[in-house]
């Protein structure tokens, strides 16, 4: 779990090499920067879930990428990735996991194994 808060604390400070930096200054989708943001919230998910205060930080990144990154990459000059059907995946899956992060339970049946994408 260490591994996995220490990539979220860089992706979230938007550190050189994250996801949120090359989104946001180069307009680049990183495939392999958005897996590791995405795992590493997967892992945050399931090791909070059960937690009854979360911290600000974890809560304020989780937002910000629930909200920041469909609309930044929502605008007509973004070169989203493509295939259409990888990037409405991408949307779904960072939804699923705010939700997931926030209530603490996501809606999928117990033992549902989340595939990469």
């Amino acid at each position: 779990m260490d591994e996995g808060i220490e990539v979220l604390r860089r992706e979230f400070d938007a550190e050189e090499g994250s996801f949120l930096l090359r989104l946001r200054g180069d307009l680049e989708w990183d495939r392999a920067a958005f897996t590791r943001l995405e795992r590493a919230m997967r892992t945050a998910c399931e090791h909070c879930q059960s937690d009854e205060k979360l911290d600000r930080w974890l809560a304020e990144g989780f937002y910000e990428v629930a909200t920041w990154v469909p609309m930044w990459t929502s605008q007509a000059n973004f070169p989203r990735p493509t295939p259409e059907a990888y990037y409405k995946d991408c949307m779904e899956r960072i939804s699923d996991l705010a939700n997931w992060f926030f209530r603490g339970w996501h809606d999928y049946s117990a033992g549902y194994l989340w595939s990469d994408l």
